[in-house]
């Protein structure tokens, strides 16, 4: 099932941060600690109870002069567009302010569902203010604290009224692979020759998303579902304006994903914004191939070079395959379908409980962890415990004992003595003692 998505807006310091990684909450996520990845968190799922959807923070909105901060409104008015529900947060001890007023405008135009969440009503002088936001017009309106974690309940019912249950039986079955990439990379493009590509035969289908139109691919007799998301940049100035948050529609294709084609423009080369997108596939546990696109156009091409650039540029995606190709002209487009397949047979690998322990002991003796205050790292047992991606959970004395360098030792060891190329691969330490 395709999850809600909820819009976090306000003006700057009503708390919206505080309130984002409240509701977001502090879980332990694949991308903690992963050099060579620095971006600020715009966007995350958030469970509660028997529902699940995503939540986009947006800067805030200032009028300063007069004059809209353009690249924050921008960004506001598309996570805005993009969401079922918005939670319009506003400061209970300030009362309302001209930045609100504005706030307030855009909600009233996008006719979506608007929560006000009344913030930092700590205190008896603000819970009497609360009653001056009325005036902003809308009809729900929530007390909370933020940072006290006050009313963070009743504002969850509120916002999830509407929302189905989610149900993993929901869930279609058939491999999803989305193309994401920055804006004029060459995702249409790509997309286009694989849906003319002779091999697959194609049948459109209604979208599940408000924008996008899944389209079924069979491959060798096996249907895949391409997600669409070079499609889904909406006509007008908005959407026009800064290509920057074409990123909010990427987010929403890797959710829906199992494996993400990331592309890059050989001619360009590698940029930042490259590895923000290509950290939400790592951070959601989808498989990854590096597409670089535009190779024909490339004089003295060797792929030797461009590789050893890729893999400097992105340390945090080694175990990614990289398919050269031309969307164009199609050359070399027939090696991406098999690297496909073999991503959607890695990302559900399951490796027998024996032979994982054999590979683990013998890591184990080979590189002796060093101990550190008389202690040392014992590894008495691993299996696996789950896959898409594949999930290790190792039985130890003590996980506080687990240095970084040798969670990558052992990472690395497990990806020598198993094919898991194109998918990453999540590491647990339990103590032993631990229910």
């Amino acid at each position: 099932m395709v999850l809600p998505t909820v819009a976090l807006v306000g003006r700057p310091n009503v708390g919206k941060s505080t309130l984002f990684n409240k509701l977001v909450g502090s879980k332990l996520s694949i991308i903690e600690d992963t050099p060579g990845v620095t971006r600020d968190r715009i966007y995350s799922e958030v469970t509660y109870n028997n529902y699940k959807f995503n939540l986009i923070d947006t800067g805030g909105i200032d009028v300063s002069k007069e004059i809209f901060n353009d690249e924050i409104k921008v960004q506001a008015e598309i996570a805005i567009e993009e969401a079922d529900v918005v939670i319009f947060l506003v400061d209970g001890k300030e009362g309302i302010t001209e930045n609100d007023k504005v706030v307030r405008n855009m909600l009233i135009k996008s006719n979506k569902r608007v929560v006000v969440a009344i913030n930092k009503v700590d205190s008896k002088e603000s819970l009497e203010h609360q009653y001056d936001f009325y005036e902003l017009g809308f009809d729900t309106y929530v007390p909370i604290s933020g940072e006290h974690n006050t009313g963070l309940y009743e504002l969850l019912e509120e916002v999830c009224k509407d929302f189905k249950e989610f149900d993993q039986e929901d869930a279609d079955t058939r491999l999803k692979f989305s193309v994401i990439g920055r804006p004029n990379v060459g995702k249409s493009s790509l997309i286009n020759a694989l849906l003319n590509e002779e091999r697959v035969i194609v049948s459109n289908q209604a979208g599940t998303t408000r924008d996008a139109v899944d389209t079924v691919l069979k491959y060798n007799g096996e249907e895949f579902v391409l997600i669409d998301t070079a499609g889904m940049r909406k006509k007008g100035k908005v959407f026009e304006a800064v290509e920057k948050y074409s990123l909010l529609r990427s987010l929403k294709a890797i959710d829906r994903s199992d494996i993400c084609l990331l592309v890059l423009n050989a001619e360009e080369g590698i940029i930042e914004h490259d590895k923000h997108i290509a950290s939400y596939a790592l951070e959601k546990g989808k498989g990854l191939i590096i597409v670089v696109n535009k190779w024909d156009t490339v004089e003295n091409k060797n792929p030797k070079d461009f590789e050893k650039l890729i893999r400097e540029e992105f340390k945090f995606l080694s175990y990614a395959p990289i398919v050269y190709l031309s969307a164009l002209t199609k050359k070399r487009l027939h090696t991406l379908m098999p690297e496909v397949l073999k991503v959607a047979e890695n990302i559900k690998r399951e490796i027998k409980t024996s032979v994982l322990n054999e590979v683990i002991t013998e890591a184990y003796e080979l590189n002796i962890p060093p101990s550190y205050k008389g202690k040392r790292l014992k590894i008495y047992f691993v299996s696996q415990t789950g896959s898409k991606p594949p999930k290790f959970t190792f039985n130890v004395n003590n996980k506080g004992l687990v240095h970084f360098s040798y969670y990558r030792y052992l990472e690395n060891k497990i990806r020598e003595n198993f094919d898991l190329v194109g998918t990453p691969i999540i590491l647990q330490f339990k103590n032993r003692n631990d229910d």
